[in-house]
């Protein structure tokens, strides 16, 4: 038989004959703090879940549902949710549907059981998602959606609590886009496996390692340790004893089965955290019935005795028997209340069926571009959709700010130090603005690009982060949910990768799978590419975007001149603050200290500082999204060349050579913006040229010149020549060998000749 169907006999069998479990713990009625109407409605939020999940099984039976992880054994949460308030936000564990069905049970006009089965049915009309997934969520209920969450959920809770704090030095309150209450605190739960993953690991760290300084860090973590992952059994007492004496985390400890202790346990825990300010970890047991999901058969891997001692200890069962216990409800109203609600899940299911599904790509990807925010202060605007306000950097406070750095703007800098001066304008214009990263403080970087920020802006919006490129990012999302637009910074391109899934699974989805409802709009900047000279090896030289480019809604911008990124850098940060954009801001290292273009000190790869307060027409101040760079010798005609970043550096030079030496008169598209490509002006600009080579400085195997060589090949107006000089698909080695595997003026040149020389034979 069906163990969903065995839990339930055993309820209805076992609450008629009276045989409750035997009491866990000493926590009376009255010592609990709850009252007898409180433990009923607790007890409605745990029947609710329970019927639902078995409501769910049916529906995937029929056709009619697509999702089956329940919470059956998890109810205890329910105990936990009411000890805090609506407003502290919850990222939760995908087993915590009686946790946010007794939050709702807070708010009048909610009505979770429809809202879940909605959910479940994949319907259009789910008020969370759409029709995506089934997540737990509710924007009025302060629950930002979570997938099946590997604990990537838990940097991103370490940086909405530091948001509290961080929004408090800053003097930002609610009529600033704040969303979280100056006393709030922020709730993470998780399961007992997940929590030995790297990323759980390390949002731990991080948080007792910011607790540990002093800094306030209004954290819990709820452990529901059910004692399984999937199959495989949990060691018993290995969570305790890992975080019993963890420095920076206050530990408790509470019975998931017995709702008096659960809730006690979290009454004092909410207590402590919301006046201390610490991180907490609440480690709650419990049992997980029914298995992993639908489709997991638990007796291939569990003994019948070890699934039948969890049956009985079946969470509802207790609970009914400390209504009985204490004159609150009989057994035949507690089998009434768990038969109507059974009853009332079917009729709402039977309803939910019929509700719209999503029907075409366009309905599924409507969320992945979040909307874009009101730019001006309207009664009619939500506090939470307008942009933040900003402060135009007058002359006056410009000057101020730079002091003898003003003098220097009059004159051509390099890349690292016009990207400076643009992100110090910029969080002056912004005061929601904060930078975070390894070494970014008083050092300014491992390039020096931000140098000064610290002593210009203080500790409070210059952070100097762990060596944590998944805290990093998990910050900057968190930081996003209240009102700050974070800048993060991963100090080379190779350091992405041990943290991408925090921009891919995290970050980028979460407007996807909030129907919009959510964003967490930040500008990430990123060190990255090749042609680094006398320093590097793979994990400093790596020139693969392939990780970035695919992933749906991420912007990704790469200049490949100083003026460029000032510009670019300016409307990254707009599309995050007016449009909700992540943006990821790739800055080619070997162009950062590129003073020079054909020859030593001809200074002509120094660039004037666009004036953030000109207005002047004649020298446009803005390079927005999609917009491409055409350079010319001559009318560019003969050849056109399609490349970024270094790239585009090293074609500028070729150009040079192939006009003077051979008389090809070329042109230079430089993309600038990666993701999404303008596909529009791209052809446009190659179309009066018979030749079309792309020069891409990333391996020839994933790299941007395939997406290129398609768009050419199916969408040019004419049939242009076509060829690709790419990077070889090797890593990059240390010393003089470093750029050999990579593009060159001299090989572009050649690469150039040799499609030209083609192209006339042909003709």
């Amino acid at each position: 038989m069906d163990r969903a169907q065995i839990v339930h006999e055993n309820f209805l069998r076992r609450v008629a004959a009276g045989e409750f479990p035997a009491r866990r713990a000493v926590v009376s009625l009255q010592e609990s703090d709850l009252t007898a109407a409180q433990l009923v409605q607790l007890f409605r939020s745990m029947v609710l879940s329970r019927q639902l999940d078995r409501t769910s099984r049916q529906m995937q039976a029929r056709g009619e549902g697509f999702y089956t992880i329940g919470s059956s054994g998890h109810e205890g949460m329910a105990a936990i949710a009411a000890a805090f308030r609506i407003d502290d936000m919850a990222f939760l564990h995908y087993r915590d549907a009686a946790f946010q069905i007794e939050r709702a049970a807070k708010l009048p006009g909610q009505n979770p059981a429809r809202d879940m089965l909605l959910s479940f049915a994949a319907s259009a009309d789910d008020p969370i998602s759409g029709g995506r997934h089934k997540v737990l969520g509710s924007k009025a209920l302060f629950i930002p959606p979570q997938t099946s969450t590997i604990a990537s959920h838990l940097p991103k809770a370490v940086g909405a609590a530091y948001s509290i704090a961080l929004n408090k030095r800053l003097g930002r309150g609610h009529d600033t886009n704040t969303v979280l209450a100056k006393d709030g605190i922020i709730l993470c739960s998780f399961g007992d496996a997940s929590l030995n993953h790297s990323t759980a690991q390390g949002a731990f760290n991080t948080a007792g390692w910011t607790a540990y300084q002093g800094m306030k860090l209004p954290l819990v973590f709820i452990c529901e340790d059910n004692g399984i992952g999937i199959s495989t059994r949990s060691t018993p007492g290995w969570i305790e004893a890992s975080f019993c004496n963890r420095p920076g985390l206050d530990y408790f400890k509470c019975d998931g089965l017995d709702l008096l202790n659960t809730y006690h346990t979290a009454a004092q825990v909410a207590a402590h955290v919301r006046r201390h300010r610490r991180p907490a970890f609440l480690h709650m047991s419990c049992v997980r019935l029914y298995g992993h999901a639908g489709s997991d058969v638990q007796t291939a891997y569990l003994p019948t005795n070890a699934i039948e001692a969890d049956e009985a200890n079946d969470p509802l069962l207790h609970a009914a028997g400390l209504l009985v216990a204490n004159d609150i409800m009989t057994n035949p109203k507690i089998i009434e209340l768990y038969e109507s609600t059974g009853a009332r899940t079917q009729r709402i299911a039977q309803d939910v069926t019929t509700r719209p599904k999503l029907q075409t790509a366009r309905d599924v990807m409507a969320s992945i571009i979040p909307p874009k925010r009101f730019t001006v202060t309207s009664p009619s605007a939500p506090a939470d959709q307008r942009a933040a306000t900003a402060s135009p950097p007058t002359r006056a406070k410009r000057a101020a700010l730079f002091g003898n750095d003003l003098a220097a703007q009059k004159s051509p800098q390099h890349m690292a130090r016009l990207i400076n001066w643009a992100l110090a304008d910029l969080m002056l214009a912004h005061d929601n603005i904060v930078l975070a990263g390894e070494d970014i403080g008083p050092k300014g970087g491992v390039y020096n690009v931000t140098a000064k920020l610290h002593a210009r802006f203080g500790a409070t919006r210059i952070i100097n982060t762990v060596l944590d490129e998944q805290s990093i990012l998990g910050l900057a999302i968190g930081l996003a949910h209240n009102g700050v637009l974070p800048i993060p910074e991963i100090q080379f391109l190779a350091y992405l990768h041990n943290a991408e899934d925090q921009l891919r699974g995290e970050a980028a989805t979460l407007s996807f799978f909030s129907n919009g409802q959510y964003t967490n709009p930040m500008v990430i900047r990123i060190a990255g590419l090749g042609y680094q000279k006398g320093f590097g090896g793979h994990f400093h030289n790596d020139n693969s975007l392939a990780v970035l480019r695919d992933i749906p809604g991420v912007i990704l911008a790469c200049p490949g001149n100083g003026r460029d990124a000032v510009l670019m850098l300016r409307e990254c940060v707009r599309l995050a603050r007016e449009e909700q954009r992540v943006v990821v801001f790739i800055e080619p290292i070997a162009l950062y200290m590129t003073r020079d273009l054909h020859e030593d000190k001809d200074g002509l790869w120094t660039f004037d500082y666009p004036d953030p307060t000109s207005l002047d027409p004649a020298r446009p101040n803005r390079i927005a999204l999609g917009d491409i760079g055409v350079h010319s010798s001559g009318d560019g005609e003969d050849l056109a060349i399609i490349s970024y970043a270094n790239g585009a550096y090293l074609s500028r030079q070729a150009m040079k050579l192939l006009q003077d030496q051979h008389g090809v008169k070329a042109r230079l598209i430089d993309l600038r913006w990666l993701a999404p490509l303008n596909e529009t002006q791209i052809l446009a600009a190659i179309a009066p040229c018979a030749r079309v080579l792309i020069v891409d400085e990333c391996r020839i195997t994933g790299s941007q010149s395939e997406a290129l060589m398609t768009l050419v090949i199916e969408k040019a107006a004419h049939a242009p020549a076509l060829a690709r000089h790419c990077a070889r698909d090797s890593f990059i080695p240390l010393g003089r060998a470093a750029t050999v595997t990579l593009p060159s003026r001299d090989s572009i040149v050649a690469a150039a000749l040799d499609l030209m020389e083609q192209t006339d034979v042909a003709r």
